[in-house]
């Protein structure tokens, strides 16, 4: 028997005692989803708070602070804490869509679901129609979008599959964020290899291999990594082969980022993360934005055409709230679609070509060495979205008059220690392919100029802008 699960350390036994119980996880994952469908139901048929409103006397507000304050920015950094146990223990949406399928029709999952490119076009429509609809303000867009997505999952679950995730495996709007996030986590479930041939001989603790269902749809047995892996704990001693295992939070990204490599991945980074994310946290403070406006309004109207500044689309198209002195003209909306793919293509286009320089630098232009190199960016990719999220969260503080001091200082410390985590990532990654020094220093100074450019999007939104 291995020497894993015959001897398991602390967090080896943390991983069993998820195991035994199951129930025990289930029931939470029920009471998460109760507060979740109070929290996106509820304030969609409350009248919208006035000026005198506070989080402790409004739902609204404290809905919004819970949602984007304090649920999602906090779920980003628990992937890099903790690996995927959002997924497998927490996620309201993940349960519901296997409660489903536990009742459903169990069709074979068709290919066109199978298709690579879902998690990057899910991420970037749900982010872009996001902001369409200003859906960090208002519970109604909450509800259509974050609502939306659960009553997907769950017609998803009822058709495909049987007692599995298949949302999230394949459609999930965040599934690839995380997958590329928990790929930092600092330990994981490990699959003995040796162990799981053994048991097909002895058996699991001397008897015979009693079946698991892993709802995630994850081949257990040729597991790497943490990226697919919701943490749920179902699969621990699964063979006696299957453990919670600490390791070194670079050795996912490091050592089978070459295997992983894939050019949707790619494109989320680069796109998604570092795109079409900082389009959408952008265009709220962007002066270049509001410029941009003027001039196509004076366009415009000095060309007698006037139909696109009227204000009568509705709310689920664009932000429509007129008594929050809060509507969206035709113009409005179309130039914060344009100007999130056009940050996404600049900015996305900009780093592309950084790291095909740093690749080049390390010989002959390889795509899996590119691929490979661009998961460096990992860190200051989440990071990015965090700061992001995290400045909604500030907003509703300094709506408190609270004093927040401290953000500007906090900002630059998780900016720093983001730009150094990655810039070690590379370093790392640049010894898989080259064991000359020259050779890496080189490629680094060009993933060095990379990081200024994701460095230079947040110094425009929280100190450049802001300083005007």
């Amino acid at each position: 028997m291995s020497a894993v699960m015959t001897r398991p350390g602390r967090l080896a036994a943390a991983g069993q005692w998820m195991q035994r119980h199951g129930g025990l996880i289930r029931g939470i994952q029920w009471v998460v989803v109760a507060v979740y469908a109070f929290l996106i139901l509820v304030p969609a048929v409350m009248s919208l708070p006035d000026d005198t409103a506070h989080l402790w006397t409004n739902l609204t507000l404290a809905a919004r602070f819970v949602f984007w304050g304090i649920w999602w920015p906090f779920v980003l950094l628990s992937m890099v804490m903790l690996g995927r146990v959002w997924c497998g223990v927490l996620c309201p949406e993940g349960a519901l869509a296997e409660f489903a399928s536990k009742y459903g029709r169990g069709l074979a999952i068709p290919r066109w679901m199978r298709w690579g490119g879902w998690p990057f076009v899910a991420f970037g429509m749900t982010t872009i129609y996001g902001q369409m609809v200003s859906v960090y303000q208002y519970p109604k867009a909450v509800l259509l979008v974050l609502g939306g997505s659960t009553f997907a999952a769950m017609i998803i679950g009822l058709l495909y599959g049987r007692e599995k995730r298949v949302w999230c495996k394949y459609l999930c709007p965040v599934n690839g964020v995380f997958s590329l996030l928990s790929r930092l986590a600092p330990f994981h479930y490990k699959v003995d290899e040796d162990a799981w041939r053994r048991s097909y001989k002895n058996g699991e603790h001397g008897h015979r291999v009693i079946p698991i269902n892993c709802a995630p749809l994850v081949p257990l047995r040729n597991m790497k990594g943490a990226s697919d892996c919701h943490m749920c704990g179902r699969c621990s001693g699964h063979r006696d082969a299957i453990a919670l295992t600490w390791r070194a939070p670079s050795s996912e990204v490091v050592q089978l980022g070459d295997k992983q490599a894939n050019p949707w991945d790619t494109a989320l980074i680069l796109y998604g993360l570092l795109g079409i994310a900082i389009g959408a946290f952008h265009w709220t403070a962007s002066r270049w934005f509001i410029d941009l406006k003027m001039f196509f309004a004076t366009w415009l109207v000095d060309h007698d055409i006037t139909w696109p500044l009227d204000t009568n689309a509705p709310w689920f198209l664009f932000t429509h709230y007129p008594e929050q002195n809060d509507v969206f003209s035709w113009l409005d909306g179309t130039m914060v679609i344009g100007y999130i793919l056009a940050t996404a293509l600049v900015y996305g286009t900009a780093l592309l070509v950084l790291l095909m320089g740093a690749t080049r630098m390390l010989g002959r232009f390889n795509t899996v060495r590119l691929h490979h190199l661009t998961q460096g960016l990992i860190p200051i990719a989440g990071a990015g979205v965090f700061l992001g999220l995290s400045a909604t969260t500030l907003s509703l503080l300094r709506a408190e008059h609270l004093s927040l001091w401290w953000a500007s200082d906090m900002r630059i410390a998780i900016l720093a220690i983001a730009n150094l985590w990655s810039a070690w990532l590379a370093w790392l990654v640049t010894r898989r392919y080259s064991e000359r020094f020259v050779q890496r220093g080189l490629a680094m100074v060009w993933f060095a100029a990379a990081l200024a450019v994701v460095d230079s999007a947040w110094w425009l939104m929280f100190w450049g802008w802001a300083s005007k």
